[in-house]
């Protein structure tokens, strides 16, 4: 496994972040221990996770399974927790809440401290590396979030402040706010960015290195239409999606498949090498559902791709044509 600086901070973390919303949901508590106890062999120590993970698949008992299902490994010892770069998110509501009027989806103090809180007893620990917000609120008070996130870092609840689905703009805003509190503000932001969604590259990427912060990837491989047997799926939710897609989709997807049989590498390690070759790019999220998957994943860290294949991919997928404004203006 290869390491790199959380955005400004000091804190290293894996180039691959163990996704979990399989846990409790597509993976049964023995499986999710399985990966995660592999996933620390292998060197991928920086989990992501969120308080509402664990409604839906085949097995989701409810909002908070999953944060409930890692809190027991780490409760294992071995030394689990102490090895663990640990990140979890609040925004949404929760099930069985007793809230009332507090319980709907957004971000402020009052939600940031009972969300906190839920979280670290479910998993079983005393603090986060990192706080996401799950999404933008656009009505968020800035004084309000950062004077909340500066108290449970006081406290070491949390050691650092992230973001999740935030526009450009948000984190231009944020990180004003932050400098006039003279705080670090946010160090990470969360968002979609793969070869079919390349729309990020035009203001989120480069807002995000101008400010200093680390970019995790969420959905580095499209819902799995970046992943072997993509156009072939008969049944789930990858099938749905790939009966939907267009004729001009489709045959980037075989094309995409030609190169990566030249290449010898399945289309899903090279989506993710194509993620990790972008130096906007900390660490795309993975989402197995077995170890083998895992396993498997692992091996996008060691592919270099020269010039020539980056620029096939180009050719295949077009991005917006590089930053705002001069991707558009002259």
């Amino acid at each position: 496994m290869k390491y790199t600086k959380l955005g400004r901070t000091g804190m290293q973390v894996s180039r691959l972040v163990l996704g979990t919303m399989n846990f409790g949901t597509r993976a049964s508590e023995e499986e999710s221990f399985a990966i995660m106890d592999r996933a620390l062999e292998l060197g991928v120590t920086f989990f992501d996770t969120a308080n509402v993970y664990g409604n839906g698949g085949e097995l989701g008992k409810g909002r908070g399974t999953t944060e409930e299902i890692i809190g027991r490994w780490f409760a294992q010892g071995g030394q689990r927790r102490e090895r663990v770069v640990l990140a979890t998110k609040f925004y949404g509501e929760m099930d069985n809440s007793l809230d009332g009027p507090n319980d709907n989806p957004g971000v402020s103090a009052y939600k940031l401290y009972r969300s906190l809180e839920a979280s670290l007893t479910r998993l079983q620990t005393d603090h986060v590396e990192l706080f996401q917000m799950h999404h933008i609120d656009h009505s968020i008070n800035w004084d309000e979030i950062f004077e909340a996130y500066q108290n449970v870092m006081a406290r070491g609840q949390v050691y650092y402040a992230g973001s999740s689905n935030f526009g450009a703009r948000h984190l231009a805003y944020a990180a004003a706010a932050a400098d006039k509190r003279h705080f670090t503000g946010l160090v990470s932001e969360q968002h979609l960015y793969n070869l079919l969604e390349r729309l990020p590259e035009l203001e989120l990427l480069p807002t995000a290195q101008d400010l200093g912060m680390g970019v995790i990837v969420w959905s580095p491989l499209e819902g799995g239409l970046l992943a072997p047997g993509a156009l072939s799926a008969t049944s789930g939710r990858r099938a749905e999606r790939a009966q939907k897609l267009s004729a001009k989709t489709r045959a980037q997807l075989s094309a995409y498949a030609d190169v990566c049989r030249e290449l010898g590498e399945s289309e899903s390690n090279v989506a993710l090498a194509w993620l990790l070759h972008n130096p906007a790019i900390t660490a795309p999220i993975i989402g197995p559902r077995t170890v083998e998957q895992l396993e498997q994943a692992v091996h996008a860290v060691e592919i270099d791709l020269d010039d020539a294949t980056l620029a096939r991919l180009d050719e295949i997928f077009p991005g917006p044509g590089g930053s705002a404004p001069e991707a558009y203006a002259w």
